[in-house]
């Protein structure tokens, strides 16, 4: 008996022994920035041990600046330095580690106004980048420097740090907030774009749909997160925007299983993400929020990767006034995705920034997509636009001078597309004595309802049984009533749907918008319409039950005809709030759709229209200029 507690408390001791210690990362404040030092080392800068205390160090590091290449002109580089990044602060200058430094003693130098450094050399055949880092003082490694900012608008559901293996972890810091996540960013001084690596240093947001190596995914449900393991891969897309050299910061917030939701009324198990423009109380739209409400908010923020079902990426990107992408249909694998309808789901982005939306657009779709790059596209010279507003409104006046401003540009008329009186004339057989709104009034709604039920719901209904003695799981009510209709219909509905959906789209690309048989052109001409923008839509207004979406939109086309429909924001405009008792301004936005396959179409007008001074790229803000967002 004594001799099987002694063994019994020496494998205690020996588990102890062997339990696994490791770094997750460090926080501090340098000049009362908060900052996160990564645990991965990029490797050895210094040759020899420094005193911490001595040159102001905490916990084994100090701040250092790294000059990677012997520089002339030290004093110009360091102010173009602050310009251009957020990370790197004059706090960095106590120490300077220069590369080309003969001399192997410190020296003392002023590089910047009121700023003195010790001035130490790299190590011959260093690979470390230049920028800011915090140097372990015991091994001469530097380690990167994060900057650390505030979630305020709650767009993110995980704050995420790469490491080396390609695997993701918890990212482990957090600055003062209210019920708000931190999110960390690498400096931008250590990238630098290449062939090979043309997002480098992009920093990233992505909807929390996609699967992460390392990773649980919620897809907007508690119960879902809790219930499955992390991710042991990273899915074709996201790997795609990585291998381009895109650093991923989080996971974003979507409305529950893609399904879409209003605020207040149907987030339950996640609070929804906040639209920083206007009055700061407006819906996001959804599904893709999060994605929505980061690149509205925040600048340090460079892309958002969302995806469009019904309009989950045009939708926010339309109330947030920034660029977005419904892609050609099946231009990547969604392997690794979670479903709502395969046959209309796509992954797309918002962005500020036209000229970054391209070179992403490329990195995700790869040989599907062929950039222009410096090559003239032959623009179509047929324009439509589709049901916009009377000219009585501001709305209408803005996008009637886009309109008119386009075809200009195009050398061009713009001709008003009657849609429906088309249809009766050269519409499908099976269609005749039907309107498309008739036609199609079942179509997405069965669609999405009898292929998430069988695809993601029974699945995920038995695996929470089996784990938690036969309950169910909670699911918000926009998913529940869209499920419950979906088994209250008979399976040849999806069928049926399946071949109306293709029966409108073999009509639309032959007689609407057909490709153009000029690779230069690739479409025969371009289609504007207008999606809900431009009003009020308060988020703290109760509404009715989740109503089912059945019927058709101007929204719909592209996700029938598998087109591609990109939002391009115009302006904004000024709207009463009863929220701040104050004029407020909201976004205005148009669509635009082209032929299928033409997504660099569409991409490279907007960077066109932008450098002709026809469209702005937006801020971060309250505004699409700029300004403090309001809580």
């Amino acid at each position: 008996m004594v001799r099987r507690a002694f063994l019994s408390l020496l494998a205690l001791a020996t588990s102890v022994i062997a339990g696994s210690f490791e770094s997750s990362g460090l926080s501090v404040k340098l000049d009362d920035v908060d900052y996160f030092i990564s645990p991965f080392p990029q490797g050895r800068a210094y040759g020899k041990s420094i005193d911490a205390k001595r040159h102001g160090g905490q916990f084994g590091f100090v701040p250092v600046t790294v000059i990677a290449k012997p520089e002339k002109e030290l004093s110009s580089l360091l102010q173009n330095w602050a310009k251009q990044d957020d990370v790197w602060q004059p706090g960095f200058l106590d120490t300077i580690i220069l590369a080309g430094l003969d001399n192997s003693r410190p020296v003392k130098a002023s590089y910047y106004p009121g700023y003195e450094s010790q001035v130490l050399p790299l190590i011959k055949g260093s690979q470390v980048p230049s920028g800011p880092y915090f140097l372990d003082t015991s091994t001469g490694e530097v380690h990167q420097a994060f900057r650390l900012y505030e979630d305020f608008s709650g767009a993110f559901i995980q704050s995420l740090l790469q490491k080396p293996d390609g695997h993701f972890q918890t990212l482990s810091a957090q600055v003062a907030s209210a019920a708000a996540l931190t999110i960390g960013v690498p400096s931008r001084l250590y990238f630098t774009p290449t062939k090979e690596k043309p997002l480098a240093g992009l920093r990233v947001g992505v909807k929390d749909i996609f699967a992460l190596a390392g990773v649980r995914r919620s897809n907007g449900n508690r119960a879902w997160y809790n219930l499955y393991p992390p991710a042991n891969k990273t899915g074709t897309a996201i790997q795609n925007l990585i291998d381009a050299g895109a650093i991923i910061v989080g996971l974003q917030k979507p409305s529950q299983f893609a399904n879409g939701e209003t605020p207040t009324a149907d987030w339950v198990d996640y609070h929804a993400p906040f639209n920083p423009r206007g009055d700061g109380y407006q819906d996001t739209a959804s599904s893709s929020a999060g994605a929505g409400s980061s690149i509205g908010s925040y600048e340090w923020l460079d892309l958002a990767v969302g995806s469009d079902t019904g309009g989950s990426i045009r939708g926010p990107a339309g109330n947030q006034g920034v660029f977005g992408n419904r892609p050609s249909h099946g231009l990547v694998s969604l392997d690794n995705v979670m479903p709502l309808s395969p046959v209309m789901d796509t992954p797309g982005f918002l962005v500020r920034d036209p000229y970054i939306w391209d070179l992403a657009n490329a990195a995700l779709y790869k040989g599907n997509y062929t950039s222009f790059g410096n090559t003239k596209p032959k623009y179509p010279t047929t324009l439509y636009t589709l049901d916009f507003p009377s000219t009585d409104d501001p709305k209408g006046k803005m996008l009637a001078k886009f309109a008119s401003d386009l075809a200009h540009f195009l050398k061009t008329k713009v001709t008003t597309l009657d849609i429906n009186k088309e249809w009766a004339h050269s519409g499908p057989a099976k269609a005749k004595g039907q309107t498309i709104s008739q036609f199609l009034y079942l179509t997405y709604t069965a669609l999405i309802t009898k292929q998430q039920t069988k695809l993601l719901r029974d699945p995920f209904y038995e695996d929470y049984a089996a784990a938690h003695d036969g309950r169910l799981p909670f699911v918000d009510p926009v998913p529940l009533a869209r499920w419950a209709w979906g088994d209250s219909q008979p399976e040849s509905i999806l069928n049926e749907a399946l071949t109306n959906k293709t029966l409108f789209m073999d009509w639309f690309n032959d007689k609407i918008l057909p490709a153009s048989s000029d690779p230069k052109t690739c479409s025969s001409g371009l289609l504007l319409h207008t999606d809900s923008t431009g009003y009020l839509g308060d988020r703290n207004k109760y509404l009715k039950p989740p109503a089912l979406p059945f019927g058709f939109s101007n929204g719909e086309i592209s996700i029938f005809t598998e087109t591609p429909d990109s939002v391009f924001p115009l302006g904004e405009l000024p709207v009463f709030s009863d929220i701040t008792n104050h004029t407020e301004y909201v976004p205005v936005s148009v669509d635009v759709i082209a032929a299928k396959g033409c997504d660099s179409l569409i991409a490279q007008l907007a960077k066109d229209l932008v450098a002709a001074g026809l469209l702005t790229i937006p801020k971060a803000g309250s505004t699409l200029k700029g300004g403090e967002v309001l809580f």
